[in-house]
């Protein structure tokens, strides 16, 4: 598995990539591929995320649990799925918040590259999964590495807004000085847990108008193009 990263990241988290668990991680998949398991997203995807994101842009932060499992979802930014993939349940319902809290149309596609490119950081806790196998890889040693992205965003930058959703991204606040950040929770957008909180949560509305205060570009979350 080659860790091909964005210059700010692999900086930020170049001791991270020398600990013994990260060499464990890496070993532990390519046996996995050696044994014609199928892993999703594909590999030059894995830290997609990262590279759409640089550091110096992140505004948003958007924590997912594990990347989606089925054949042709996850494409390596969280909750994000290609043009011409159908919409999955939770992309669904955060596309209908985001037409009651903002009135945005309700796309055709679940691309969020987009986002990702103004400075919203599409982060999954696990950053592979194994083809219709969820959470799969969740022990594996990506958690230590993703958590140690939460906390080197939240101790080198300023201002940014984290949205938590359900109890897992939740149980991810103990890593986010809340005295400098924004920190917005809500169940998860799933459809067993949406109509708890989630629809009406009105975070889309709530972070562009903290980034406005703080004299930071909101994002424009329209995706109809």
């Amino acid at each position: 598995m080659d860790v091909k990263l964005e210059t700010s990241w692999k900086l930020a988290l170049k001791d991270e990539f020398k600990k013994e668990y990260f060499r464990q991680l890496v070993n532990h998949i390519k046996t996995e591929l050696e044994q014609g398991k199928v892993i999703f997203p594909k590999g030059g995807n894995i830290f997609r995320a990262f590279n759409e994101t640089p550091l110096a842009k992140v505004k948003v932060v958007i924590i997912g649990q594990d990347p989606y499992h089925g054949v042709g979802q996850a494409n390596g930014l969280s909750f994000s799925v290609n043009r011409g993939i159908p919409l999955p349940p939770s992309l669904l319902n955060i596309f209908k918040e985001l037409n009651r809290d903002i009135g945005m149309n309700v796309p055709a596609h679940g691309d969020l590259t987009y986002w990702a490119e103004q400075g919203v950081f599409l982060l999954n806790a696990s950053l592979t999964v194994r083809s219709g196998e969820p959470m799969s890889h969740s022990q594996i040693g990506w958690s230590p590495f993703t958590d140690q992205v939460i906390k080197t965003i939240s101790n080198k930058k300023e201002k940014i807004v984290f949205m938590l959703w359900g109890k897992f991204a939740k149980e991810k606040m103990k890593l986010i000085d809340s005295n400098k950040h924004y920190v917005l929770t809500a169940p998860h957008p799933s459809p067993l847990s949406a109509h708890q909180g989630f629809l009406g949560c009105g975070h889309f509305s709530a972070c562009n108008t903290y980034l406005v205060k703080n004299g930071i570009d909101p994002i424009d979350w329209q995706l109809n193009f």
